[in-house]
């Protein structure tokens, strides 16, 4: 592994000091262009969220955006990862806009009220990392910071080792640096027994019929059972639920884990060198912990801010902590 330009600061951890509900405050470790328009599909029924939903065309395809803050402020795009949709940054977008940023969460392609473009090709890292300098390119900016959680993190990452010239800055949640990713599930056999799903997923069909059965079940649990308790409550799930039986939503989503197996991409460089960092929730089922430390060796200016309670979905659990780094990291780079 390249070890060149590892960060200066040491890891550090969060204390867990109120239990369940209580805060878990971190500490740290150092062509065309395309086009925006409004109103163009309806709004998510019942819906009380921050900002505005503006459909926005980009390379060659509509994806649904949330909008929030001046539009005049410095651009920040928030990436969601599976199963969920822009809904999962919806605690943070607020935060950000009322401190004068221009905030952007799409609906990847293939979610929600997004574009679902046929065949796992389409979905192949390149494609998604071309739809997000689209919409910085539709928000008429030359840059952006880019912050992403789970998949969204892959795509920020990639974007960040393949645009390093259109992001002021990068922050992944609880994914690691794609070198650090492949490199862990070769020779750690923990790992692949928490990525089986992934290996599942590459199945045709059957994952699909599966996922979707008793009204999306297997999904719903897989969020309730991998989180702390209530951190998802029934109106969450059922907005949750609305975008899963988005017609060919289920199948798209899944092909990028396809994408991923069939095409094996490997990013045109390792080292990242935009300021960039990771937030971490330490009980993560799915991914080891030490992958966020590890992601740093790849980062010329990097540091990781772990939570040490909270799982997989950070975000819903330590909404205004991670919020609060968040527009940290934002105000020390853009």
């Amino acid at each position: 592994m390249n070890a060149s330009g590892a960060p200066d600061a040491a890891p550090a951890t969060a204390d867990d000091r109120r239990g369940e509900s209580g805060d878990d405050r971190p500490t740290e470790s150092g062509g065309d262009r395309p086009t925006e328009s409004g109103g163009d599909r309806p709004t998510e029924s019942g819906d009380d969220r921050p900002g505005e939903s503006i459909v926005v065309e980009t390379n060659g395809i509509s994806l649904h955006t949330r909008q929030a803050g001046p539009e005049d402020g410095p651009l920040v795009v928030l990436l969601h990862g599976f199963p969920e949709f822009w809904d999962s940054w919806h605690r943070q977008i607020e935060p950000l806009a009322d401190a004068g940023y221009r905030v952007i969460v799409p609906d990847q392609r293939g979610y929600n009220r997004s574009d679902k473009p046929d065949g796992v090709a389409s979905y192949h890292i390149e494609e998604l990392v071309a739809d997000v300098v689209g919409l910085i390119d539709a928000a008429g900016r030359e840059t952006a910071a880019v912050a992403g959680h789970d998949w969204g993190a892959a795509v920020a990452w990639w974007l960040a080792l393949s645009h390093p010239d259109r992001i002021d800055s990068l922050t992944a949640v609880n994914v690691p640096h794609p070198t650090v990713m492949e490199e862990t599930l070769r020779h750690s056999l923990s790992q692949l027994r928490k990525s089986w799903y992934m290996f599942a997923f590459q199945v045709p069909m059957l994952p699909e019929t599966i996922a979707t059965a008793n009204n999306c079940r297997v999904l719903s649990r897989g969020l309730t059972n991998s989180s702390r308790p209530g951190t998802f409550s029934a109106t969450d799930l059922q907005r949750y639920r609305e975008a899963w039986t988005q017609p060919g939503a289920v199948t798209s989503m899944i092909n990028w884990y396809r994408a991923m197996g069939r095409y094996r991409p490997r990013p045109p460089r390792e080292q990242v060198s935009v300021p960039t960092l990771v937030m971490w929730g330490q009980q993560d089922e799915f991914l080891e912990p030490a992958m966020a430390e590890e992601s740093l060796t790849y980062c010329d200016d990097g540091r990781v801010v772990t939570y040490p309670s909270a799982t997989h979905w950070v975000l819903h659990e330590r909404p205004e902590e991670t919020a609060e780094e968040l527009l940290a990291h934002l105000d020390a780079t853009v």
